[in-house]
């Protein structure tokens, strides 16, 4: 199953379905990076995830502003933070195919293949790279 990094709501819902049914149906399951399985979609890509809040999450994994994000000249970048932050990366030398192209998503199919330490669903755990937007109220 896809442990981030990406979207807080979804990631915590991805993983909680796994675990689920990883219960309820007593399999062993495994995590991997959505960095990973984007960048095993073809070699020498640049995965790039949507942050949100004007940043992308990439290999490391680390979160940045695009325009801080340092790029090989003719890298393909792929991933939802290629995609909307391609005039940046383009301005930077880098390669980002169409939009529509499939390569820009996690494939289930390279989850599985990449997928190396199975074990019990309450080890499954969120790979988070920065801490949530969401706040609990302080008391006054």
């Amino acid at each position: 199953v896809g442990t981030g990094p990406g979207s807080f709501t979804s990631t915590r819902i991805g993983l909680a379905l796994a675990q689920g049914l990883a219960l309820a149906l007593d399999l062993q399951v495994a995590g991997v990076s959505t960095l990973d399985a984007l960048a095993a979609a073809r070699e020498g890509v640049f995965p790039i995830v949507d942050a949100r809040r004007r940043e992308v999450f990439v290999p490391g994994p680390y979160v940045c502003a695009p325009d801080d994000l340092e790029l090989e000249p003719g890298v393909t970048c792929i991933g939802s933070g290629a995609v909307r932050y391609r005039t940046t990366f383009e301005d930077k030398g880098a390669l980002v195919p169409a939009d529509d192209d499939a390569i820009h998503l996690p494939h289930a199919r390279l989850h599985a293949l990449l997928a190396r330490e199975f074990g019990p669903a309450e080890r499954l755990t969120p790979l988070y790279v920065r801490s949530p937007d969401a706040k609990v109220p302080s008391s006054a």
